[in-house]
Formats: structure tokens, C-alpha cells, sequence
């Protein structure tokens, strides 16, 4: 049996409003990064004439190593009495195969228990003392008032050097990551990322792989182990200490709960360089229902962090797109041309291997003139140079924001660490702005040349496939598509012309003959299905009662609250959520809340009205379906997946705008389907695009024919 998409958008407008998003703390992002901070947000209309550059006197800060090999980094700053301690790793990515998640999974379970401590007990300790403490595969972090410290770094150190790896809170980070891949894989900037770090790397590199279900399943606790037994070692890591303490007492705390630490040999990783592709490759995944497209121009680059070249490129990132504003992109395709809210760009210097990004979403109809003004500016950047206005407005942008950096004592860390890290030069940070007053416009057009290459580009587009893909065959060197799943998995697809005798007409009926027959179901005097799922932690159900000739009921929600009710009494359709009912007799709710009445909705895609059209034939989840468009009378469009093996609806994907200029797209997965009084029903339906997360209905009970209530059906 197939939901009905304005009950799910209205239960994700109620999720919505009821999800508070998470923040984490952190005093230095270990992972790659630029050296040079790259922020634009001009506010003159015109450049200031140029002074000469300032001389920067770097606060001060002091270093030591403990015997162990570990390397401490002491920021003061007394305007608070707070300190905050961070142990960060000096790893460069590994590649992780079949368990793809595990180095996270190691890095999450550091605080879910010790040796002494459950996880219960762990975050007591800290919330007692108003501490914050936060564990990744390449950090531990905690922070509190300074009369605190050592109640705060009698936990951190236990965390650090005493893990028990509890196979409990191991089930648990793995449910909760499978959670969350079902929700991205919804997610079509997520789905652009995925496809990017297979095209730029290869899923054989740690840039390129991509975390699934599969290689989450996959993931042993003893793996996680291992990565922390060989990797979590003094010599290995940076201790970083800022706030409210001085030298001497940092010298004295980093021995006292450091000191004991054991170190060890650390495996040395080497990867092949990726390279970019010898001719424009254009990489397409399908989001069925979009109405707009993620376009990304990408490929992966070698440079350093903190050579001269990073600098030169974070100006001329600066001028082609770096800016919120400023950047050319964002003028060219959201001020003139209005393709977009925004097109930003980003160059990216790294230990192991670079990149270049352009990217932008964009509405379907001008997908592939958005490519055409990307790759416009991109070889504007390479083929022109640029003006002195130009340079002098990216100039006077980095250098604003480098000045802003420094009034936190925490960057001061984290330039501290990176001199240490990347092997810079004592006064890297000190002569920033005279380096960057020097940069010239040949200089930026030389830097241009060698890394702002469209003719080497991966084009990487998520979108509508039927609206989109055709227009973007000119842009590919060989002209030929290549299309991949949301996790980056290349798919193959079938050129073949569809077989004669395949008609919408022809999967209708197949599919009814699958699921009991029409005729069996046109029988029906009435059925009661009853789903449960969970939603933000809670155990709820769908309730949905249909008595003929055409009556039914649908109730979403717990015992104690009831998040969404729809009825339909023959004449009249009722909507009730959050409070606020509503009843109609005509309009696009009024159509949709009468088709529950119906035991079945495919029986009315013949009658007047409805537009049916073969789309081909495409993947679900692995299998082959044939892909059917329906457009009702109201104009409402869906499309649907139906098996080419079994027959079986296993897709529906629905489009409705729920505000001006706002559209949602449900997508419907069903699977398990179950025999119940000879009537085939999907016992599970996984439903994705309502809301913050995916929700997952499975079958708990079917009733048919039995006795039904009228009032049920009763508006009040």
C-alpha cells in the first residue's frame, strides 16, 4: 500500500520545528587546512589607496617537549578564569577498505567508557564541574574553569590513556551511524561530495572512500582498538594548552598527567597522487523529483600548506570566488544572471593531496548555462589579468581577516601548532601580510594558469536526471555520462530501447496481479493497517482505516500526542495537525486526502485525467525498475519504480511546492512485502524528505474485512 505524501510533509514540518541542531566545541580543527585563512566580506564601494604593510608581532607563546616525544604548546591568556586542554594527532588520512568508519567509530568511543568509568559516569564527572570534554580519531579536547583543571584532566587523561572500547556504546555509535547515512544519502550536497571524492581519488585512496551501510555493518570493535593502540602515541601528537596558566604550571600538569604516557613506532602511509582527468568528465547522480542542481567543477591538486603558491592562490581564490560577494562566481551567476543563491569557490592546500571547488545549486532549467559561466570564469582567471582594483580588494579582504584572527588566543594556538606541523618558518605568521603585499597580478595569473584548469575538471552534477542529463553530454570530453548512487558507486545504465508490449497500462496490470489482483481488491469491504516507527526517540504508528465505497482515515502519532489526522467521510476531507484542523471540499488537499479513499491508488491512474508515461528503465537500491510518470488531474506529479523481475512497486518519488518557492520531494522505498488475506501489502516503507531524518515504518498488523466503525470516518 502506497502513503500519501501531505500526511509525511506535515509530520516533517512538526519534526522540524521540534529538532534543536547540535554544536560542537573545539579549540583547534585538526583537519587539513589552509594555512593562509581565507574570509572575504568586502564593505567599501572602493579601494583604499594602499599603505605599506604593517609588521606583525605575534602574541607569545611558549613550547616544550616531554621525554615521551610529546610536543606542548602553551598560549596564556588571564582575561578568564578558563583553561582549555587539547591532545591533537599528527595522522594523515588511512585508508580504511571493507570497514570504511572504523577510524571515526575509535575516536568517538574514547569517552564511552574507561578502565574505571562508564560513559554515564564520565559525563557526570563533567557536567559536576560545568567542563566540557569532546573525543574524535584525531583530538581530545576539554575545557573548564581554571580551579577545575585537575578534576577536568583526571577525566581527560583517563579518556586518553585508559579506554575500554564498551561493546554497548560500539552498538550504539553504529546505530546511530546508520541513522545518519540514511539521512544523508538524501542529501544531495552530501551525494555531490560522495561522487567527487570517487572521481578526484578513486575509492582506493582515503579521500575517495565512502562510509555506506555496507562497510558500516562491516566495522569490528577490535579494529577500533587497533587503530587507537597504534596511532594514539606521544610522539604522535601536539598537547595544546590556552587560558588562564602560566608556564611553569603547564610544564607541571603536562608531566604530572602526560608524562607516563608510552611512545611508540607510528606506521608510515603512502598513496599514489591522483591526477586530474586529461579532458572535461562529467559525473551525473540522480535525485529524482529535484528542482534544482548541485553543480560542482572539481579536481584534486598538489600544493603544500604554507607555500608561497598557497598564498598566491588564497588571493586569487579571493578574486574568482573565495568572497562571499566579492568573488566573481557570485557576481556572475547570482547577481547578473539570478541562477543561484550563491556560487563560491575554494582551493585547498594539503599534505596529502589538494583540491579545487566550484560549486553552486542552481534551478534545473539553467543547469547547463550555470556550467558555462563557471567554466567562463575559470578560464577568465587563467586567460586575462586580473586589475589592480581586484587585487587590491582581495588583498585588503585577507588581510582584514587575518587581522580579526589574531585577537583570539585560540588561533594563536593553532598558528603556533601549524609552524610545528608543517615545518614553516619561525616568523610564517609574522610576515603574513608582507608576503601578501608583495603578491603581484602576475602572480595571480600565473597561479591561475596552473591550477584553475576547466579543460582538467570533474563535473559533478546532482539533480533531476530526466530535466538535466541530456543538456550536459557537450560538456563531456567523450561524451559520455557517467552516472553513480549517492554513495558514489558507478552505475550502469541501460541504453536499450524499452520492448514494445512495455506500456504503463502493461506494469499497472502486472503489478496488480502481484499484489492479489484488481479485482480482489476492488472486493475489499474494508482494511485497517497499523505501522509503527520511531520519531525522535519515541515509539509512534500510523493507524489507516478505509471502508468502502470510498471512506478512510489516517492517524500519525504516540498513545499521548497525535501528531497528524486526515479523514475522509465520502464528501468532505479533514486535515488536523498540530492543533489546527482544517476542512475542505475542493483544492489540491481536498484531491489528496480523497485518495486514501481508494484501496488502492494505481486503480485511478486510468481514469480521466491522469498522464502516464515510461520513462525507461532505471536502478533502486540494485535492482532494475521500470520508471513510470504519472500527472494527476491536479497537476501533482509523481514518478514510480516498479520491478522488471518481480513486478513489486518499490519507488515512489512526489514533488509538491508547500510554500512559494519552496518545493519538497518525498521519496518512498517498499520492501518486505507480506501476504495477508491474500492481498500482497509492503510490510516496511522507508520514507526520506519530510524531515530531518529518514523514517522507517514497519507493518505490525492487517485487518481485513472484519467490522468497521463509521465513526471513524466522522468530521466533527
Amino acid at each position: 500500500m502506497k502513503f500519501y505524501n501531505i500526511l509525511l510533509i506535515t509530520l516533517g514540518v512538526f519534526l522540524l520545528s521540534n529538532c534543536t541542531p547540535k554544536v560542537a566545541e573545539s579549540v583547534i580543527d585538526v583537519r587539513e587546512e589552509m594555512v593562509e585563512d581565507v574570509v572575504t566580506e568586502p564593505w567599501r564601494s572602493a579601494a583604499p589607496s594602499a599603505g605599506p604593510a604593517r609588521q606583525i608581532k605575534m602574541g607569545e607563546y611558549n613550547e616544550f617537549d616531554l621525554d615521551n616525544g610529546l610536543k606542548v604548546i602553551v598560549v596564556e591568556n588571564h582575561k578568564l578564569p578558563r583553561v582549555s586542554y587539547q591532545v591533537s594527532f599528527n595522522n594523515l588520512a588511512l585508508y580504511e577498505g571493507e570497514q570504511a568508519g572504523y577510524v571515526s567509530f575509535a575516536g568517538d568511543l574514547l569517552s564511552r567508557g574507561t578502565k574505571t568509568k562508564t560513559k554515564a559516569e564520565i559525563d557526570k564527572s563533567i557536567d559536576q564541574i560545568g567542563a566540557s570534554l569532546s573525543t574524535s580519531s584525531n583530538f581530545v579536547f576539554g575545557s573548564s574553569l581554571t580551579k577545575h583543571q585537575d578534576k577536568l584532566l583526571d577525566v581527560m587523561s583517563d579518556v586518553l590513556l585508559n579506554p575500554s572500547f564498551p561493546s554497548e556504546e560500539f552498538d550504539k555509535v553504529k546505530k546511530q551511524s546508520l541513522s545518519g547515512i540514511q539521512q544523508s544519502k538524501d542529501d544531495p550536497n552530501t551525494i555531490a561530495a560522495n561522487v567527487a571524492g570517487i572521481v578526484n581519488y578513486g575509492a582506493d585512496h582515503p579521500y575517495g572512500e565512502v562510509v555506506t551501510e555496507v562497510t558500516v555493518n562491516a566495522i569490528q570493535l577490535k579494529s577500533c582498538k587497533e587503530y587507537y593502540k597504534t596511532y594514539f602515541k606521544p610522539n604522535n601528537a601536539y598537547l595544546t594548552i590556552v587560558g588562564d596558566v602560566t608556564l611553569p604550571q603547564a610544564k607541571a600538569t603536562a608531566e604530572k598527567y602526560f608524562g607516563n604516557w608510552k611512545k611508540g613506532n607510528i606506521p608510515e602511509v603512502e598513496y599514489n597522487m591522483p591526477s586530474r582527468p586529461s579532458a572535461p568528465k562529467v559525473s551525473f547522480s540522480n535525485k529524482e523529483g529535484a528542482v534544482q542542481s548541485v553543480v560542482r567543477l572539481t579536481y584534486p591538486i598538489e600544493m603544500k600548506p604554507g607555500s608561497k603558491e598557497a598564498l598566491h592562490s588564497s588571493v586569487m581564490n579571493s578574486v574568482l570566488g573565495g568572497g562571499v560577494f566579492l568573488g566573481r562566481l557570485m557576481q556572475n551567476l547570482r547577481e547578473d544572471k539570478a541562477y543561484t543563491y550563491g556560487a563560491r569557490s575554494s582551493i585547498s592546500p594539503n599534505r596529502l593531496v589538494g583540491s579545487f571547488n566550484a560549486s553552486a545549486s542552481v534551478r534545473n532549467e539553467v543547469t547547463d548555462s550555470s556550467i558555462v559561466e563557471f567554466i567562463y570564469e575559470m578560464d577568465r582567471m587563467a586567460n586575462e589579468p586580473i586589475s589592480n582594483n581586484d587585487l587590491l580588494l582581495a588583498k585588503n579582504s585577507l588581510a582584514g581577516s587575518f587581522a580579526r584572527s589574531l585577537e583570539s588566543p585560540q588561533t594563536l594556538a593553532r598558528y603556533a601548532q601549524n609552524i610545528v606541523r608543517f615545518d614553516l618558518a619561525e616568523d610564517h605568521y609574522e610576515t603574513y601580510l608582507e608576503r601578501l603585499d608583495k603578491v603581484t597580478i602576475s602572480d595571480v595569473q600565473n597561479i591561475a594558469r596552473k591550477y584553475v584548469t576547466s579543460g582538467n575538471a570533474n563535473i559533478i552534477v546532482v539533480g533531476n536526471k530526466d530535466e538535466v542529463a541530456d543538456k550536459l553530454i557537450r560538456f563531456d570530453g567523450d561524451g559520455e555520462i557517467d552516472y553513480y548512487d549517492a554513495f558514489g558507486k558507478k552505475l550502469e545504465i541501460s541504453n536499450e530501447a524499452l520492448p514494445s508490449d512495455i506500456t504503463p497500462q502493461s506494469i499497472l496490470t502486472n503489478f496488480f496481479n502481484k499484489i492479489g489482483g484488481e479485482d480482489k481488491w476492488n472486493s475489499v469491504k474494508s482494511i485497517e493497517m497499523h505501522y509503527g516507527m520511531e520519531i525522535m526517540g519515541m515509539a509512534a504508528g500510523v493507524d489507516i482505516y478505509k471502508k468502502a465505497p470510498n471512506m478512510a482515515a489516517m492517524k500519525v502519532g504516540t498513545d499521548a500526542i497525535t501528531f497528524q489526522e486526515q479523514v475522509f467521510d465520502g464528501t468532505k476531507a479533514m486535515s488536523s495537525a498540530q492543533g489546527q484542523q482544517q476542512v475542505v471540499t475542493e483544492g489540491p488537499i481536498y484531491d489528496q486526502i480523497k485518495a486514501l479513499g481508494v484501496m488502492v491508488e494505481q486503480s485511478v491512474y486510468n481514469t480521466d485525467g491522469y498522464n502516464m508515461e515510461v520513462k525507461g528503465v532505471d536502478n533502486v537500491n540494485g535492482e532494475s525498475c521500470y520508471k513510470l510518470s504519472i500527472e494527476a488531474p491536479s497537476g501533482n506529479k509523481t514518478t514510480e519504480y516498479y520491478s522488471t523481475k518481480s513486478g513489486l512497486l518499490l519507488r515512489s518519488v512526489n514533488s509538491q511546492d508547500v510554500a512559494p518557492g519552496q518545493t519538497i520531494t518525498v521519496t518512498q522505498d517498499f520492501s518486505d512485502y507480506q501476504e495477508h488475506s491474500g492481498l500482497m501489502i509492503a510490510g516496511k516503507i522507508a520514507s526520506s524528505g519530510m524531515g530531518p531524518a529518514p523514517i522507517e515504518m514497519l507493518l505490525k498488523e492487517v485487518k481485513v474485512d472484519e467490522a468497521m466503525d463509521d465513526a471513524l470516518f466522522k468530521i466533527k
